[in-house]
């Protein structure tokens, strides 16, 4: 990981400061579904083969459907949304990119790299929608997208919120969707991600990635959780009654919601950076912003003992 970006995560980090051991700590520093969808049973020939086309071809077709994608978009399966961002930049000769912030570092990152002005005004627009870390939603038109070179809207966590996602959009010439499973499906590190565009975007894109950027495994596994429509029904209902819970016990203790979406919650306090030390002191690890004084996010606990090691830690004197 490239220096001094900031992301949630780091446990280790956070055990050699504070001291325990993994088993002992809460990571809520993240978004990620601490319930994930229940890995079947995966057969041999994912392990032993190369990732073939009819494998391959099931899992774009389920994520074509579960997203709804138009039919003139294509889509294209990558390892994780994170290798979209470091490759799209390279899309286009530099130039400016305005990226609608504060929001996840990742993409002002990339195009640095690149070259590229990153400010608040470009002929390419990253919007992340919903965002990360306040949960704001954007309403773009295809009308907004014509006024740029490109347009490239991070879907990462719309899937607790399907009705608000833009996945329309991508039958525009120059938009690029990106989607993934480390989030709401709680599969982080099977770095599996998607990118939604017209065809030829999508060419542009297989052209730098090249053959087999997924593993058997992750076509196999994507595929059964994309078409488990009843698991997505059910998990949006659990995460927002988790949600409700999570504002509930923090509002409890004198911290104000700000936002955030059903897998994290953002609150303001007076000084971020002494809840996140208190909290870690009973090992429960936090996100705080080096752009912030006052906000922390909080994922969602999974199991009681969970939800029991998070109260004990905010009563911590």
């Amino acid at each position: 990981m490239a220096k001094n970006r900031d992301h949630g995560g780091g446990l280790d980090a956070a055990i050699a400061q504070y001291g325990g051991s993994r088993t002992q700590w809460l990571d809520l520093s993240t978004g990620i579904n601490p319930i994930a969808y229940p890995i079947p049973e995966i057969p041999t020939q994912y392990w032993q083969c190369l990732p073939d086309a009819g494998a391959q071809n099931t899992l774009l077709n389920a994520a074509r459907n579960f997203w709804n994608v138009p039919k003139s978009a294509d889509i294209i399966a990558t390892s994780g949304v994170s290798q979209l961002i470091a490759m799209i930049p390279s899309l286009y000769e530099t130039d400016a990119v305005e990226i609608i912030g504060p929001t996840y570092n990742e993409h002002a990152a990339a195009f640095n790299a690149a070259g590229w002005n990153v400010g608040e005004t470009g002929n390419v627009r990253v919007v992340v929608h919903p965002n990360n870390p306040d949960g704001r939603t954007h309403n773009i038109t295809a009308d907004d997208t014509a006024k740029t070179k490109l347009t490239i809207i991070d879907e990462s966590f719309c899937d607790v919120l399907p009705e608000k996602s833009l996945i329309a959009l991508a039958a525009q010439p120059n938009v690029i969707i990106l989607k993934g499973l480390g989030k709401f499906w709680g599969l982080a590190g099977m770095r599996l991600g998607f990118a939604v565009a017209s065809p030829e975007l999508v060419q542009k894109i297989t052209d730098r990635i090249g053959p087999w950027a997924i593993s058997g495994p992750a076509q196999y596994i994507g595929a059964a959780a994309l078409n488990d429509q009843t698991w997505a029904e059910k998990t949006r209902t659990r995460l927002t009654n988790d949600a409700t819970r999570l504002d509930a016990l923090m509002n409890e203790h004198g911290h104000t919601t700000l936002g955030g979406t059903d897998l994290f919650r953002l609150y303001d306090t007076p000084d971020a950076v002494a809840l996140q030390t208190k909290l870690a002191q009973k090992y429960v690890w936090s996100r705080a912003f080096p752009y912030s004084n006052s906000w922390l996010r909080l994922g969602l606990p999974g199991s009681a003992a969970q939800w029991d090691q998070l109260k004990h830690a905010l009563e911590n004197k």
